[in-house]
C-alpha cells in the first residue's frame, strides 16, 4: 500500500510537472485571442512541449504501475492531490495569481474528488452500447466541438475549458467502451471506438492548449479533472447499468461529493479572470493574492485609450497590469 502511494506521487509530480511545461510552450504560441484547430500541429515541432507529454506518458504508466499495488480508491486521490503541487508550479514557475478562489476551489475539487473515490461504486456495467450511451456521447462531442464550430464569433476561453474537459471525458468513455468490446471479442467495435477516444483526445487537447494561453493553470486543470471525475459517476446509474444503492447512505453521501466536485470547478470557472480577455481589454475583480504578480486597474494605462497609452503586458488568466507609454 505505502508503494503504491509514492508511485501515485511520483506519477502525480509528472502529470503536474508536465502541466506546467506545456503552459508554457502554448503561451508562446500566437494566437490565443481565438481557438486555432492548427495550435496542436505547431506545438508537436516544439521540444519542451514534447518533452512535457512525454513526461505525461511517464505518468500514465507509474499510474497504471501505481493501480497494480494498491486500489483505485487509494491511488485516484493521491493523483488528485497532485493539484496542491500545480498551484505551487503556477505561482513560481507560470508567474500566476495564486488568490483565495484558487486556493479554496483547488481543496473543494481534490476534497470531493477523493471522497468520490472511497465511495464511487464498482465497475460492474456489461453493456454499453445502449441508446443512452449514445446520447451522452453525442451531448459530450458536441460541447466539444462547438469552440471549434463558433470560433469565429466567440472568444471567451472558458469555453475551451468546458470543450477540453468534454473531450476528456469523451475519450474516457470511449476507452471503457474499448475494453468492454475487447472482452467480447468485438473487434470492428473495438477499432470504432479506439478511434473515437483518439479523436476526442486530439481536440480535448487542443482546446486545453489554447485555453492555457489565456487562463491560469491552477483554474484549467481543476476544472477538466473536476468533469473527468463527475461525467463517469453521474453517468453511471443512467447510461452504464451502474447503481449507487450500495454507497454510503444509498447514494446521498456520494451525491454530496459529486457537488462538492462540481461547487469547486464552478468557483474556478465563474470568476471574470478565467475569461481571458487578452483582446477585449476587460478588467478582472479578484480576492487577494498569495502568489504571482498582483493586477493592475483601469484608467489611462487601458488599451483603447488613444495616445496617452498602450496596454503591453496581461497576465494569463486575466490578471493584467496595464503600462502606460509617454508619446513624443
Amino acid at each position: 500500500m505505502i508503494a503504491g502511494i509514492a508511485v501515485a506521487a511520483a506519477a502525480a509530480c509528472c502529470y503536474e510537472g508536465a502541466y506546467v511545461l506545456q503552459a508554457l510552450e502554448a503561451r508562446e504560441e500566437s494566437g490565443g485571442a481565438r481557438l486555432q484547430a492548427s495550435l496542436l500541429r505547431r506545438l508537436v515541432r516544439r521540444p519542451r512541449w514534447l518533452f512535457g507529454t512525454a513526461l505525461s506518458a511517464v505518468g500514465a504508466l507509474l499510474q497504471v504501475f501505481a493501480l497494480t499495488l494498491a486500489p483505485l480508491t487509494v491511488v485516484q486521490p493521491t493523483l488528485a492531490l497532485g493539484l496542491v503541487l500545480l498551484l505551487t508550479l503556477s505561482a513560481t514557475v507560470l508567474h500566476e495569481h495564486v488568490g483565495r478562489r484558487e486556493l479554496l476551489g483547488v481543496a473543494m475539487v481534490v476534497c470531493g474528488v477523493v471522497l468520490v473515490a472511497i465511495m464511487a461504486p464498482a465497475d460492474t456495467s456489461k453493456s454499453l452500447g445502449n441508446l443512452a450511451t449514445a446520447v451522452m456521447l453525442g451531448l459530450l462531442g458536441a460541447v466539444a466541438l462547438l469552440p471549434f464550430l463558433l470560433r469565429r464569433r466567440l472568444h471567451d476561453a472558458r469555453l475551451r475549458v468546458v470543450a477540453a474537459a468534454a473531450g476528456d471525458a469523451w475519450a474516457a468513455i470511449g476507452l471503457k467502451l474499448v475494453a468492454d468490446a475487447l472482452q467480447r471479442h468485438a473487434w470492428l467495435p473495438l477499432i470504432a471506438w479506439a478511434v473515437g477516444a483518439i479523436a476526442a483526445g486530439a481536440i480535448a487537447l487542443t482546446a486545453e492548449m489554447s485555453a492555457l494561453q489565456r487562463i491560469a493553470a491552477t483554474r484549467v486543470a481543476p476544472v477538466v479533472l473536476a468533469v473527468q471525475v463527475l461525467v463517469p459517476v453521474i453517468a453511471g446509474p443512467l447510461a452504464l447499468d451502474e447503481s449507487w444503492s450500495g454507497t454510503p447512505l444509498d447514494g446521498v453521501a456520494l451525491g454530496a461529493a459529486v457537488l462538492l466536485v462540481a461547487a469547486g470547478a464552478a468557483l474556478l470557472g465563474a470568476s471574470g479572470a478565467v475569461a481571458g480577455t487578452r483582446a477585449s481589454g476587460e478588467d478582472s475583480g479578484g480576492s487577494g493574492p498569495i502568489g504571482g504578480r498582483g493586477r493592475g486597474g483601469g484608467g489611462p494605462g487601458d488599451a483603447g485609450s488613444g495616445a496617452l497609452g498602450k496596454q503591453v503586458e496581461d497576465d494569463v488568466g486575466g490578471e493584467r497590469e496595464a503600462r502606460v507609454r509617454g508619446v513624443g
